[in-house]
């Protein structure tokens, strides 16, 4: 089976979910499953996208928050079934598809300007 082949049948295999349009700098909600035990919940991890990875069925995207003054980062698979929705709450003004930078600032030199509609 060639590479080509194999990457088909993943792509057949896996549904990916209509997700908003979002770029790096963009603000976000990303509302996932959390199996605990037998139960299963709702967590929310809101934070600015990094950067987007990948195309098709392995594409992913990084969040970046600030969490107890900690910076915490969670990169999350788009055709992930746990996601359950995506609310976008600002959109950014970047001018990188990867903003690392962001990582050393911090304050409001981490600030990103917001996008006026």
């Amino acid at each position: 089976m060639s590479k080509n082949e194999l990457l088909q049948f993943v792509e057949d295999q896996v549904t990916v979910k209509d997700l908003p349009a979002f770029k790096a700098g963009d603000t976000i909600t990303v509302q996932y499953k959390i199996k605990e035990g037998n139960k299963e919940r709702l967590q929310n991890f809101q934070g600015v996208v990094l950067q987007r990875a990948g195309s098709g069925v392995t594409e992913t995207f990084t969040v970046r928050k600030i969490s107890g003054g900690t910076g915490v980062e969670r990169i999350f698979p788009t055709a992930s079934p746990f996601i359950e929705k995506i609310t976008i709450n600002k959109h950014g003004v970047v001018r990188r598809a990867r903003i690392f930078y962001l990582r050393g600032l911090t304050g409001k030199k981490a600030r990103i300007k917001e996008k006026r509609v």
